[in-house]
């Protein structure tokens, strides 16, 4: 064969696989743009947001549809997502979805939601069941019937990013409804299937207690994983500058949840009723831990005020004007902090410490049930702050720790009106100082001092009967200042039970 003849063979096939290549660049070419449209037009049709709509519902369980979509290429509109349900999510609402279907996860059967963005989601909870969020999120399996005809179809859903810019959720908690409203949120993908990060901006949260004012939300970070969601941070503001930060856990399946955290910057006058208010000034601080795992929910923590002082009280001024100080006038308190626990509507104080260093210290525990109240308490005062009153400071207080002199208390009755067992104590010695009974006849004599011996008996007996008057309503004076030193007539904060342990009397 010639040179010539085959230099044109080899061009004969040559050009016969070039053919053949553009043949098959064409033919996938139209075999993707007819998949293309065929994809197109299934994301059109009625079938598509039905299906979407079912997955929505399966993994929310409710039952919802979305209004028709708009579409342009591949992304798409709704103007709203109506759904109802009767386990964990009562109702569902969706308003201005906009979202865009990626094609990338067809291979693993999926269709990508890139993008997404909601307007505004309103969600109501009913969390009181503690199965209410079985299956929550981890969605069963498409049954066949709502599966797409075509097989080759993915039939399932994968979120990619989204953020929602309004969060309204209304819960039914056990003590009442939750509210929490106007939250930003976005949320992506973990890396585990039905993992997300979440990172959510502002909002307010109301909760079922009356003690507990509006939770104004700051930041917080989040992820979710196998129907547990954990709170990695939160920061919030409550009241006027108090800061809050917490974190925790949310177990769905179980129900239980765990928060801990601090409270700090709080004043005294925002926790009080406008009396109080005007009384006791300071900063307040408390850690705290909130859990449900015994089955009710339990608060628990420890609280302080600093730089706390006690003042405008009528029985201080009392007391001051006859112990001849101005030292109870105005209270500096030097210490001042409690345990406290609350459950099941009960506040328990422990550790209970009210000090002005050198003047007055207060030790014990309370049980608060309603406006119930009922305490054990240890009142040590300052040597002399009694002198005036006879017997008091040798039959019912005794020297101690500190320096002080001590005398056990026990307060009980309302919030309105406390009741203290230590007056009666006070004004029964002061009697049996002031008298003395001659044993051979069993009569009390008045004892006087050598000025009121000089005196005829009838003046004797008469100003004898004054001391004692004046005894006695010096004393209940003392019984007021007690009072003012447990803040009983204050608004106390509505929270935990345990009997505090009895001391002897």
């Amino acid at each position: 064969m010639s040179r010539r003849s085959r230099k044109r063979g080899r061009s004969a096939g040559v050009g016969w696989v070039g053919k053949a290549s553009i043949g098959l660049v064409i033919a996938a070419v139209v075999l993707t743009g007819a998949a293309f449209l065929a994809i197109r037009t299934y994301l059109h049709s009625e079938a598509f947001r039905t299906f979407l709509s079912t997955q929505v519902s399966r993994t929310a369980k409710v039952d919802g549809m979305f209004t028709p979509f708009r579409w342009q290429g591949l992304a798409v509109d709704a103007d709203s997502f109506d759904a109802t349900g009767s386990a964990a999510v009562r109702s569902l609402k969706v308003e201005g979805l906009h979202t865009e279907i990626g094609v990338g996860g067809i291979g693993r059967g999926v269709w990508q939601l890139k993008g997404s963005n909601i307007r505004r989601l309103e969600v109501n909870v009913d969390a009181r069941k503690k199965d209410a969020f079985d299956g929550f999120i981890e969605a069963d399996p498409p049954p066949r019937a709502n599966a797409p005809k075509k097989r080759w179809l993915p039939t399932d859903v994968e979120v990619m990013a989204a953020d929602v810019q309004e969060l309204i959720v209304r819960a039914e908690l056990e003590q009442g409804p939750a509210v929490l409203s106007g939250m930003r949120v976005h949320a992506e993908p973990a890396g585990k299937r039905h993992s997300y990060r979440v990172e959510t901006l502002g909002g307010t949260v109301r909760l079922p207690f009356a003690w507990m004012p509006d939770v104004r939300l700051d930041r917080a970070k989040l992820r979710y994983q196998d129907k547990q969601i954990f709170v990695n941070s939160a920061s919030a503001t409550v009241w006027k500058d108090g800061r809050l930060d917490a974190a925790g856990e949310w177990d769905l399946a179980a129900g239980h949840y765990a928060v801990e955290g601090g409270l700090s910057d709080v004043k005294c006058d925002e926790l009080l009723n406008e009396d109080w208010a005007k009384r006791l000034t300071g900063d307040v601080a408390s850690d705290f831990t909130i859990d449900n795992r015994g089955g009710s929910l339990v608060a628990r923590g420890k609280l302080t005020i600093r730089n706390g002082t006690l003042t405008a009280l009528p029985v201080l001024d009392t007391l001051a004007a006859y112990a001849d100080t101005r030292r109870f006038r105005v209270l500096a308190l030097t210490d001042a902090q409690t345990d406290w626990r609350w459950r099941d509507g009960e506040l328990f104080l422990g550790n209970l410490v009210i000090a002005s260093e050198g003047l007055v210290r207060l030790e014990g525990a309370m049980i608060i049930r309603g406006d119930e109240i009922d305490g054990n308490f240890r009142l040590g005062l300052a040597p002399g702050t009694l002198a005036s009153i006879p017997g008091a400071e040798t039959h019912v207080f005794a020297p101690g720790e500190r320096g002080l002199l001590w005398a056990p208390l026990r307060v009980t009755g309302t919030l309105d009106d406390p009741k203290e067992d230590l007056s009666d104590r006070l004004i029964a010695a002061a009697g049996a100082r002031m008298f003395d009974v001659i044993p051979e006849t069993g009569e009390k004599v008045i004892k006087f001092t050598r000025s009121v011996l000089g005196e005829s008996p009838g003046k004797a007996v008469e100003k004898g009967a004054k001391v004692i008057e004046e005894g006695t309503d010096i004393i209940r004076d003392v019984g007021g200042v007690l009072d003012g030193i447990l803040g009983t007539g204050g608004r106390i904060i509505q929270p935990p039970a345990e009997e505090p342990a009895r001391e002897d009397q």
